[in-house]
């Protein structure tokens, strides 16, 4: 082998790959010294073998079958229905009997006990029905819990549902602790919820329901026992009351109070005919107005007496009032609202307007001024006494909370609850003080007779009486509304009314 035929082999060797000499194609040289420097030859790709081709389809059919049979087990897995023996069977209705009896248990027992107590809301015949029921409650529980005893080994193979038993659970959890904390604030050996309960429900009188519902006419009468307000059995002396002249003071010496309501009282500036200051109270807005010049303060009426009442707002319109506060109550048959029968005696500007029943059951009777514009309270005096003793301006109402700087006796929260009020009082140098507290939007807070006494004599009144209140509690300002009254049905809206006391320019 020469040196050109071994050159040619060694290349062969290290470029070219084993090809039979059918596939591989080799260059023609004209000069075998031009090899050398001759491009290398290219050889075409090699072939699949038909074999390697079949095996790799074969893998992929035998996977894509391998998918299909999981994926149809996952789907039969899914529908399977849970197979049940008798054993387990038993012990699943044990589980269903114990689940459906204690959803009805405790329920009953709540209206048993409420049934025990009164029965407004539980009738004689409906307590008689709950006692027939829990009875056969109690007798299913029994069962499912011998069933569930009985078969406690029984297993069940099916799908666990744990959603369903926390669901469940929560929902008893909040059934049964409801139950408890509802019976404990009704009939717990704390009276504090009874008592607000029931003098609130009874002094709205519209809304007595409330209360007879759950409790009996001797624990009604039991609440009041220890929840009262008893006024001073004596007339008021208006010698207490001295009107100040006003005079341009010289002296501008600075002034010592008393204490920090006494200053808010008498800080103003000597032009102001009113002012007006603002608070709360149980977290509820109070609103009290001081008039500093009591000759400005009169009864205003609807001017639909006798057939309807009007908005406080509405009754002042024409009337130059600077503020106005409601005042007595008025007839309301069915609760219609309609306002036009004021109860008791009504006098504006020493006329008698209405020589009405009062029906208060002793409580409050006459509020108005004389003529020396002096606040004066006064029981058991006819519309024509009351104007031979100099009454100008007056409405019928109580209870009457200070008499002559005396506070009215009181026991627990009053006996009237909390709720919007509504005041009227004089300090004894002649201020007239307007007293408005709001409730909260549930008509759950507010003030009670106790709390509306507090404030009077805090802020310096001799003389102080409680006026109609709930939603007929009303404060204007300038021909607008500034307390937010709630009615019956929870909406931020007052009512129509029959008399008011205003205040003049």
């Amino acid at each position: 082998m020469n040196n050109d035929e071994k050159k040619e082999k060694r290349i062969r060797e290290e470029v070219i790959p084993d090809y039979s000499e059918d596939e591989m194609v080799v260059p023609v040289y004209e000069d075998p010294d031009t090899l050398e420097s001759a491009p290398i030859p290219s050889y075409p790709a090699k072939k699949e073998k038909k074999e390697d081709k079949q095996e790799g389809k074969k893998e992929v059919e035998k996977k894509s079958r391998v998918e299909k049979n999981k994926n149809i087990q996952i789907e039969e897995e899914k529908n399977r229905k849970p197979q049940y023996s008798i054993k387990s069977k038993q012990k699943r209705y044990g589980k269903l009997c114990m689940i459906i009896s204690l959803l009805f248990i405790p329920g009953l027992i709540s209206a048993l006990i409420v049934a025990s107590h009164s029965n407004a809301l539980v009738t004689s015949f409906l307590e008689n029905v709950a006692i027939v029921t829990l009875g056969l409650c109690i007798g299913l529980f029994l069962v499912g819990i011998y069933l569930y005893i009985r078969r406690r080994k029984a297993r069940t193979i099916r799908p666990k549902k744990l959603w369903a038993k926390c669901l469940y659970t929560v929902f008893m959890g909040c059934y049964v602790t409801g139950c408890v904390v509802v019976l404990t604030l009704l009939y717990g050996p704390n009276t504090s919820f009874k008592d607000w309960l029931v003098t609130t429900a009874m002094a709205t009188m519209n809304h007595e329901y409330y209360c007879k519902w759950f409790y009996s006419e001797a624990e009604i009468e039991e609440v009041f026992s220890r929840n009262y307000i008893k006024e001073r059995d004596e007339s008021t002396n208006p010698d207490l009351i001295e009107i100040e002249e006003k005079e341009e003071k010289q002296e501008e010496e600075k002034p010592v109070y008393e204490n920090e309501y006494e200053e808010a009282v008498l800080t103003h500036n000597p032009e102001d005919i009113y002012k007006i200051i603002r608070f709360q109270v149980n977290g509820c807005n109070a609103y009290l107005g001081v008039i500093y010049d009591p000759s400005k303060v009169k009864v205003v009426t609807t001017k639909y007496l006798g057939s309807k009442g009007q908005y406080l707002t509405d009754m002042v319109k024409d009337k130059d009032a600077l503020i106005a506060i409601n005042g007595s109550g008025f007839r309301d048959p069915g609760h219609s609202s309609t306002g036009g029968q004021p109860l008791g005696i009504t006098i504006a500007d020493g006329k008698i307007i209405t020589n009405n029943e009062y029906g208060s059951k002793g409580i409050g009777g006459i509020i108005g001024f004389t003529r020396e514009n002096k606040l004066v309270l006064l029981k058991n005096t006819t519309a024509k006494e009351a104007i031979e003793m100099g009454v100008r301006d007056a409405v019928s109402w109580g209870p009457f909370l200070i008499v002559n700087g005396k506070l009215a006796y009181a026991k627990g929260n009053g006996g009237w609850g909390g709720a919007a009020r509504t005041a009227i009082g004089q300090r004894a140098d002649g201020i007239v003080l307007f007293l408005v507290v709001d409730s909260n939007a549930a008509r759950t807070k507010g003030a009670n007779m106790v709390e509306m006494m507090e404030i009077m004599d805090r802020y310096g009144a001799v003389n102080a009486a409680n006026l109609d209140g709930g939603t007929s509690s009303n404060f204007v300002e300038n021909g607008k509304l500034i307390n937010d009254p709630i009615d019956g049905d929870l909406l931020h809206k007052t009512r129509w009314i029959a008399t008011g006391f205003m205040v003049t320019k």
